[in-house]
């Protein structure tokens, strides 16, 4: 299992239009062997003194947080998936982020424990 995961600021009024890019975004990395996304819309975000969600993508007046991951089989799966969603001609016609994905954060992930989840990293 390999989690790539990202924290999104995200124009409060563009909600509809987040869901459904999230939604055809979802279906293109199927084809490429994800094996689910997780999409999360902003419910409760306290301000941290050091830092937060909102401090660390910048988010301005009006802009709320979307935690999202992908979860794929393994990380060379995940190199290769990127490498030919890039070549594959769609990804540039998807069409502009309803976002500014200039202050979007990504990071991958070995998993370190799974609870709930099979099968269970060794």
């Amino acid at each position: 299992m390999y989690v790539c995961g990202l924290v999104i600021p995200v124009p409060e009024n563009a909600y509809e239009a987040y869901r459904q890019w999230a939604e055809s975004s979802a279906a293109f990395f199927r084809e490429y062997g994800c094996m689910e996304i997780v999409e999360s819309w902003e419910d409760f975000i306290p301000d941290g003194s050091v830092t937060d969600f909102r401090k660390a993508v910048a988010a301005r007046a009006g802009e709320r947080i979307v935690l999202a991951w992908q979860v794929w089989p393994d990380k060379a799966m995940f190199e290769e998936a990127e490498q030919r969603m890039h070549e594959d001609p769609r990804m540039d016609s998807a069409g502009t982020p309803p976002f500014d994905a200039k202050r979007l954060i990504l990071g991958c992930f070995q998993p370190l424990l799974v609870m709930g989840r099979s099968p269970a990293v060794p």
